[in-house]
């Protein structure tokens, strides 16, 4: 049963995984060009089928700590120090592509379509903000309006990427393991 699991796994994260990281690093410049040229229609579908590929196989994604956990049941080293460390590091890429990629692609994506940063020469340092209110609590979400917010939107990106090769990383190369590495 473990060798099932363990393929079904590295199946789901090659599957699932593969595809939002080459997604999401596409975004950002995808979204300079589209920003650049607001009229440029197939520009911002390209970003569209980039962010439905980054949400999709996101949620696809569940499947791979589940069948890791399966795995590492199976194998009977759930306490092992490298297995709690690739768990943190995947829940810490699941934040950051929840919390700082998604959002930000939305944002960028709405901004192209509403030919917003038709002008890329707009200074940097501004940056439209609305603020809504919400059972007395301020909450501040930024219109991506300017090219400072594919930067940010690449280094989120690269923050994902690394965490997930650092998890890659640490499953093949693992201390105490059996293959001899």
């Amino acid at each position: 049963m473990t060798k099932f699991f363990l393929v079904l796994h590295v199946l789901a994260a090659i599957v699932a995984v593969g595809p939002v990281t080459v997604a999401a690093s596409m975004f950002p410049p995808g979204a300079r060009r589209a920003l650049a040229d607001p009229g440029d229609q197939r520009a911002a579908e390209t970003l569209r089928l980039l962010h439905r590929i980054c949400r999709v196989y996101a949620g696809l994604g569940i499947a791979v700590p589940v069948l890791g956990f399966a795995t590492a049941m199976s194998m009977g080293v759930l306490s092992d120090a490298w297995l709690i460390a690739s768990m943190a590091l995947t829940g810490i890429a699941a934040a950051v592509l929840l919390a700082l990629v998604l959002p930000r692609q939305e944002e960028l994506l709405e901004a192209v379509e509403a030919g917003a940063g038709t002008d890329a020469t707009t200074e940097l340092a501004t940056t439209e903000v609305a603020t809504t209110v919400t059972g007395g609590a301020a909450a501040t979400t930024g219109v991506a309006t300017n090219p400072r917010a594919t930067v940010r939107l690449a280094m989120f990106t690269g923050i994902f990427n690394l965490l997930w090769a650092t998890v890659t990383i640490l499953m093949i190369v693992r201390p105490g393991s059996t293959t001899g590495a």
